[in-house]
Protein backbone atom coordinates (compact mmCIF):
# COMPACT_ATOMS: atom_id res chain seq x y z
CA UNK A 1 0.00 0.00 0.00
CA UNK A 2 1.26 3.47 -0.89
CA UNK A 3 2.04 5.37 2.33
CA UNK A 4 3.86 8.45 1.03
CA UNK A 5 3.75 10.63 -2.05
CA UNK A 6 6.15 13.29 -3.28
CA UNK A 7 4.75 16.62 -4.40
CA UNK A 8 6.81 18.65 -6.88
CA UNK A 9 6.16 22.38 -7.17
CA UNK A 10 7.87 25.35 -8.74
CA UNK A 11 7.64 28.81 -7.16
CA UNK A 12 8.59 32.01 -8.96
CA UNK A 13 8.74 34.98 -6.58
CA UNK A 14 8.20 38.44 -8.08
CA UNK A 15 9.69 41.74 -6.82
CA UNK A 16 6.28 42.86 -5.50
CA UNK A 17 6.28 39.81 -3.14
CA UNK A 18 3.64 37.95 -5.17
CA UNK A 19 4.31 34.39 -6.26
CA UNK A 20 3.43 32.10 -9.12
CA UNK A 21 3.17 28.51 -7.86
CA UNK A 22 2.97 25.65 -10.35
CA UNK A 23 2.15 22.08 -9.35
CA UNK A 24 4.43 19.92 -11.48
CA UNK A 25 3.07 16.60 -10.23
CA UNK A 26 2.64 14.06 -7.46
CA UNK A 27 4.86 10.97 -7.55
CA UNK A 28 5.11 7.65 -5.76
CA UNK A 29 8.86 7.92 -5.07
CA UNK A 30 11.51 10.59 -4.54
CA UNK A 31 13.38 9.22 -7.57
CA UNK A 32 10.37 9.83 -9.85
CA UNK A 33 9.93 13.30 -8.37
CA UNK A 34 13.58 14.13 -9.03
CA UNK A 35 13.22 12.88 -12.61
CA UNK A 36 10.23 15.22 -13.06
CA UNK A 37 12.36 18.16 -11.93
CA UNK A 38 15.07 17.19 -14.42
CA UNK A 39 12.49 17.07 -17.24
CA UNK A 40 11.01 20.43 -16.25
CA UNK A 41 14.46 22.03 -16.14
CA UNK A 42 14.64 21.55 -19.92
CA UNK A 43 11.52 23.69 -20.42
CA UNK A 44 11.29 27.41 -21.05
CA UNK A 45 10.89 29.46 -17.90
CA UNK A 46 11.78 26.64 -15.52
CA UNK A 47 15.37 26.50 -16.77
CA UNK A 48 15.71 30.22 -15.99
CA UNK A 49 14.70 29.73 -12.33
CA UNK A 50 16.15 26.34 -11.36
CA UNK A 51 16.10 27.11 -7.63
CA UNK A 52 12.30 27.43 -7.67
CA UNK A 53 11.67 23.68 -7.40
CA UNK A 54 10.70 21.88 -4.22
CA UNK A 55 9.98 18.25 -3.46
CA UNK A 56 7.89 17.60 -0.36
CA UNK A 57 6.99 14.21 1.09
CA UNK A 58 3.42 13.71 2.36
CA UNK A 59 1.92 10.79 4.22
CA UNK A 60 -1.34 9.73 2.58
CA UNK A 61 -4.64 9.65 4.50
CA UNK A 62 -3.40 12.24 7.00
CA UNK A 63 -4.45 15.84 7.60
CA UNK A 64 -1.51 18.12 6.87
CA UNK A 65 -3.16 21.35 7.98
CA UNK A 66 -4.78 20.73 11.34
CA UNK A 67 -5.36 24.34 12.41
CA UNK A 68 -7.51 27.17 11.13
CA UNK A 69 -6.15 30.32 9.51
CA UNK A 70 -6.47 34.07 9.71
CA UNK A 71 -6.44 36.46 6.75
CA UNK A 72 -4.90 39.88 6.96
CA UNK A 73 -6.70 42.88 5.52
Amino acid sequence: MLREVFLVQHVHAFPDSSESVKLIGIYSSRELAEAAVRRALALEGFRDIPDGFSIDCYTVDKDHWAEGFVTEE
